[in-house]
């Protein structure tokens, strides 16, 4: 698989926000509007990369999410939140939705970076090991 790059403002939504509420006594799991929003940008931008068929076997996922620089020097390492995990888990599971893989738990290796960039988005690398 290749590398590509998405132009866009990335989400700073996490699936860490997702919220609980108790139905007839028993906790009930929901996301809030702007996860869901976050999720279909996600996936809209990842549709015309995704593969003709599911990658099998094991996988390195290589991810560099490119923040709106602001006042910051672009390539500048961005040390505030969101937390690097919780960016990563909604793409990965954005990218089973999508169908590159068949699950996530193919993915064995990581590299992710957040930085801040004058051209916001995500760099996804993903290749077979």
């Amino acid at each position: 698989m290749d590398e590509f790059f998405m132009a866009m403002n990335p989400p700073r939504v996490t699936h860490q926000q997702q919220k609980v509420a108790v139905v007839a006594g028993r906790p009930r799991f929901y996301q809030p509007a702007r996860l869901k929003t976050a999720q279909q940008a996600l996936l809209l931008a990842l549709h015309p990369h995704r593969p003709p068929e599911p990658l099998t076997g094991p996988l390195r996922l290589e991810v560099c999410w490119r923040f709106p620089q602001g006042r910051h020097k672009d390539g500048e390492y961005k040390i505030t939140r969101p937390d690097t995990d919780n960016l990563q888990k909604l793409l990965k599971d954005c990218m089973t939705d999508a169908g590159f893989w068949r699950d996530d738990a193919q993915v064995v290796s990581e590299q992710v970076e957040k930085r801040w960039s004058a051209v916001p988005g995500i760099w996804v690398k993903v290749e077979a090991l």
